[in-house]
Parts: structure tokens; C-alpha cells; sequence
């Protein structure tokens, strides 16, 4: 009996140890999982709350860093801009920015220029970083990019520059012409030579003048408030006969064709300019007794169907550097040959512009010695279309309209 009561004493002892000691297990495995670890500081729970949200609706690049300058957070823009690698700060300026701002809680910021990555090309990454503390032991890194607004600013800088260039040529030209004409008033063979200078240097300046003043219509002004349907063809009629009698001086041969019928929505004036300096630059540039041909067509786009008008010449072409820049503001492939034909070099630039207000673009494709093709994409004014029935020429499989001599055009974009 006595031994019966020792066993079971004996068990029930030992039974309490087991409970105090599981009990002791769990206790300390809560308070080790409450205990901050390498891995929990890079979760969203040791940020302040609400940063996380107000991170996320930054327009700038976010990067948090803890003491160990190991990334907390970080945002989908800051991972695109190659601010964050391997769960690291990658840029070491903006690193060792945030260690001075960590020891003495100072916001500090900097204007960098980051090489970019992966893209082979040498121009640089231009960024604005601010760092701040965040909290007694995070730092806060702010970055924004500023390549976009740098170019922009530098193309409104080199236009300032290139208007007061292209506007002091003319009337620097007048004001000497002026004086020839005073010093040869007894030499009416001299005043009339002089006389047709002035003319020509005065008929520059207006075309100049003309076309920044339709530059910054197209620019700052809404083509839709006085949008209409606007019939392709009647377009491509105008633009000829703009250029008829330039193109009749050269023997150029100005071949129409494609589908009839096309309308687009727009501004007529704004389009009409667009296609007519399309135009001219391909009669300017061609040499004598060649063909310019202008073809239209409708073409299957996702987001509804477009007009393509296509302006092809025989002429010089354009080489693969120029062809990057042919739309900017006064750049000219061949400044000689521009100036001699009273270009301006601001043709181009408006025919961008006009494009991009009616919701579509111009490309181009060129070759040296092949001559060049100018393509204007435009949407299609639904209502005109919904209206036609499918006509010849439609299919991509048909011949696009014919040219004078019975010839076809090519499509708009592809070179015979």
C-alpha cells in the first residue's frame, strides 16, 4: 500500500515538472517570436502606420532604409530606375547620403547623374534624391526623375536660341540691303537687284513668322473644339495644288491615289497645313523629273481603324542619325539646300504636333540615295465610315489607286 502511494506521488511530480517546463517552452518560443529579427525589420510592420500607404501614392521613387542601411521598403518605380539590387541601395551618393542623415537627423538632397542600365545608350539618368529621417531608427529616400523635364527644358532653350538666330538671318540681311539700295540710288540696275533681295529676305521673315505663330496655334490649342469630317482626298488636293507650281519648275510629277472616300476628324485648317508641308518638303527635296506620290488608305488598329496618308519622293533621303531628329524644332538635314529653298525648318515640327493633337503620329522611313517616305496616322471619323460600303482597294491583297501613266502606288510605308 505505502509503495503504491510513493508511485503514484512519484508520477504526479513528475507529471507537474512536464507542465512547468512545457509551460517555460512556450513562454520563451512567444517572447523569441516577438523579438525583432533581421528578416522582420524588412517587413511593412516596422513602418510607422499610414507611411506605407502614403509611399505608395508618390509619384516619386521610395526607398526605406533601416540602421543596417538594408532596404525596408521600396517601390516599383525605384526597382525601374536601378535604385535597388539585391535588397540593397545601389547608388552609392544617395547611400552615403543616408548614413550622414542617420546620425544627425538633417534632410539633405542632391541632384545626380546616374548612368542607365541596360540600355547601352551613354546619355545619363538625371535624378533629384532627398533624404530625411523617418522615425528614430529608418531613413527616408525620395528620388525623382528628372531627364524628361531636363529635355525639355534644354529643346525650350535651343529654341529661344534658333528663333532669335532665324529671325536676326533676314533681318540683318534687310537692314544691309537697305543701305545697298541708299549708296547705289544713282544705279537703277543696282536698287532693282537690291529690291529682289529685300523681297526674298522679306518673304522669309513672313514665312518664319507665319509658321511659329501656326506652331504655337497647333501647340496650345484643342483641334476638337472646331473638329469636323474632313475627306482625305480634299486634302491631298489641296496639298498638290499648293505645291503644283514649285513641282512644275523641277518637271516633278505629283502622282495621287488610294482608297477614296476616307474621311478623318479634325481640325481642317490644322490637317490641311500638316499634309501640305508633307508635301512641300518632298517636292523641295527631290531632284528635277522625278515623282512624288501621296497614297491614303484605311488600316486595323486595336483601339479602332486609321487613315494612313503616305508622301513618297526619289529624293536624297535621310541618313539614320538625322532621321531621329528631323521633327525638332529649325533642325535641318542639309542647312544649304534648306535655306536655298526658304525652308524654315520648322515644317516638320508642326506636322508632329498636328498629329499628335488629332490623336495620332507621323513616322518616317528613309534611305540615303532612296529617297523618303513620310507616313501621317490619323483615327478615321467614325460616323463617315460607318456610312461607306467596303470599296476596291480596301484589301491589302489589291492595288492602292494608280498614278498618272497608269502606274500604281506603292502603300503607304512600303518601298518598292
Amino acid at each position: 500500500m505505502n509503495l503504491d502511494a510513493a508511485v503514484a506521488a512519484a508520477a504526479a511530480i513528475a507529471g507537474v515538472c512536464t507542465g512547468v517546463i512545457a509551460m517555460l517552452a512556450f513562454r520563451w518560443s512567444e517572447r523569441d517570436q516577438a523579438r525583432p529579427t533581421r528578416s522582420s525589420l524588412h517587413t511593412d510592420a516596422v513602418l510607422p502606420p499610414g507611411v506605407d500607404t502614403v509611399l505608395s501614392v508618390l509619384r516619386s521613387s521610395a526607398v526605406v532604409l533601416d540602421e543596417a542601411d538594408a532596404v525596408v521598403k521600396a517601390s516599383s518605380a525605384a526597382y525601374a530606375l536601378g535604385l535597388v539590387r539585391g535588397g540593397k541601395l545601389a547608388v552609392e551618393p544617395m547611400l552615403q547620403m543616408a548614413r550622414d542623415t542617420r546620425r544627425d537627423g538633417e534632410i539633405r538632397q542632391v541632384e545626380l547623374d546616374l548612368p542607365r542600365r541596360g540600355t547601352g545608350r551613354g546619355d545619363a539618368l538625371a535624378v533629384s534624391a532627398r533624404v530625411a529621417p523617418l522615425g528614430s531608427r529608418l531613413v527616408l529616400l525620395l528620388v525623382e526623375d528628372l531627364t524628361e523635364a531636363r529635355r525639355i527644358e534644354a529643346v525650350r532653350r535651343d529654341f529661344v536660341a534658333n528663333v532669335s538666330h532665324e529671325l536676326k538671318t533676314p533681318v540683318g540681311a534687310l537692314s544691309l540691303l537697305s543701305e545697298a539700295v541708299m549708296d547705289a540710288s544713282d544705279d537703277p540696275e543696282a536698287v532693282t537687284r537690291f529690291a529682289g533681295r529685300m523681297q526674298i529676305e522679306a518673304t522669309r521673315l513672313t514665312n518664319l513668322v507665319q509658321e511659329l505663330i501656326d506652331l504655337s496655334r497647333v501647340q496650345y490649342d484643342d483641334p476638337l473644339e472646331d473638329s469636323e469630317p474632313v475627306r482625305v482626298d480634299e486634302l491631298v488636293a489641296e496639298a498638290v495644288d499648293r505645291c503644283r507650281q514649285s513641282a512644275a519648275s523641277k518637271q516633278i510629277t505629283m502622282a495621287t491615289g488610294g482608297t477614296a472616300e476616307l474621311h478623318v476628324w479634325g481640325n481642317r485648317g490644322q490637317l490641311a497645313a500638316a499634309l501640305g508641308n508633307l508635301v512641300e518638303n518632298a517636292v523641295n527635296y527631290s531632284p528635277a523629273r522625278t515623282r512624288v506620290g501621296i497614297a491614303a488608305r484605311r488600316v486595323a488598329a486595336p483601339g479602332g481603324d486609321l487613315i494612313e496618308i503616305a508622301v513618297t519622293d526619289q529624293g536624297i533621303g535621310i541618313s539614320e542619325k538625322d532621321r531621329e531628329r528631323v521633327f525638332e524644332r529649325f533642325y535641318r538635314v542639309d542647312p544649304a539646300r534648306s535655306r536655298a529653298t526658304g525652308g524654315t525648318g520648322l515644317g516638320l515640327s508642326i506636322v508632329k504636333h498636328v498629329a499628335a493633337s488629332h490623336g495620332g503620329e507621323v513616322t518616317v522611313w528613309s534611305a540615303e540615295g532612296q529617297g523618303s517616305t513620310f507616313t501621317l496616322r490619323l483615327p478615321e471619323a467614325g460616323a463617315a465610315r460607318d456610312r461607306e460600303r467596303p470599296r476596291p482597294g480596301d484589301s491589302p491583297d489589291e492595288p492602292v489607286g494608280e498614278t498618272f501613266a497608269g502606274e500604281h502606288l506603292p502603300l503607304p510605308g512600303v518601298r518598292p
